[in-house]
């Protein structure tokens, strides 16, 4: 098992920046891909970015691509999306997923385990 915590959101101005953070426990972090997605009311959950097990490779959404940025830290079995250029229609609640395959894979039923989840609201 592993569990995975999120942190880091809020409510923010359109333009403006947040970090997430998600900490994780359990098995070895650095075995695992790690992905961000996230849920708007009505909507399906959707890919947002991912980092492989090593850090090496990384993907994102065409919709968040040069806004936002996935990293993440083995040392403190800790990924962060630091988002950027914030619009209204970022708003959702953002989760992190984690995956036992090495490259994050953008869909969601192939993620094997997920944090609750933490909201971020974009004001316009």
């Amino acid at each position: 098992q592993v569990q995975l915590v999120e942190s880091g959101g809020g409510l923010v101005q359109a333009g403006g920046s947040l970090r997430l953070s998600c900490a994780a426990s359990g098995r070895t972090f650095s075995n695992y891909a790690m992905g961000w997605f996230r849920q708007a009311p009505g909507e399906e959950r959707e890919f947002v970015a991912g980092v492989s097990s090593a850090g090496g490779t990384t993907n994102y959404a065409d919709s968040v691509k040069g806004r936002f940025t996935i990293s993440r830290d083995n040392a403190k079995n800790t990924v962060y999306l630091q988002m950027n250029s914030l619009k209204p229609e970022d708003t959702a609640v953002y989760y992190c997923a984690a995956d036992q395959f090495p490259v994050a894979r953008r869909a969601v039923p192939w993620w094997d385990y997920w944090g609750q989840g933490t909201q971020v609201t974009v004001s316009s």
